[in-house]
């Protein structure tokens, strides 16, 4: 049994694998993050409020507010951009293939082999399919291109690899 999927690492494959990360393995985390910005935002529209003239600390706190606010709007796709500009030189596509032992990757700047033992989430987005291996580490995978049987089949076939269960976003 073998599948292939060959995988574009544009904008949007590393948005879905910052979502994923960030919805699955830095949940705790993020919920977190996103408590403390709404309390500093609350906090700024009430400093906003509550000034008698406009001046430049006021300025400042609007400015700083509104950039909370659209950070926490915008989390996964400012995080997928900062991944896609750190992503190594040559690493533009992978073409995978999965085999019953592990996966084999190669990209432009070279090939590697791994084992299903690494993941440790799988999840399924839109369009992609993630593995999560740690904090700040994943593999995003575009399932359009998945060759070798239907994607229900695939993610089975993931599933009896590892014993994990793919989770949905």
């Amino acid at each position: 049994m073998e599948f292939n999927i060959v995988t574009e690492y544009n904008l949007a494959a590393l948005q879905h694998m910052a979502k994923a990360l960030r919805k699955t393995i830095r949940k705790k985390r993020s919920r977190r993050s996103h408590i403390l910005g709404i309390l500093v935002v609350i906090l700024g529209i009430i400093l906003i409020l509550s000034a008698t003239e406009w001046n430049i600390k006021t300025t400042v706190t609007a400015i700083a507010t509104l950039a909370i606010v659209i950070a926490l709007i915008f989390e996964d796709g400012i995080n997928g951009y900062i991944a896609w500009k750190r992503r190594l030189p040559g690493l533009k596509s992978a073409i995978t293939t999965f085999h019953e032992s592990g996966f084999h990757s190669e990209t432009e700047i070279g090939a590697s082999d791994f084992s299903y033992e690494i993941i440790q989430q799988i999840v399924l987005t839109e369009r992609y399919l993630v593995f999560i291996l740690g904090t700040s580490h994943g593999q995003v995978y575009d399932l359009q291109t998945l060759q070798g049987g239907s994607m229900e089949f695939f993610l089975d076939f993931l599933t009896a690899r590892n014993g994990l269960t793919v989770e949905r976003l």
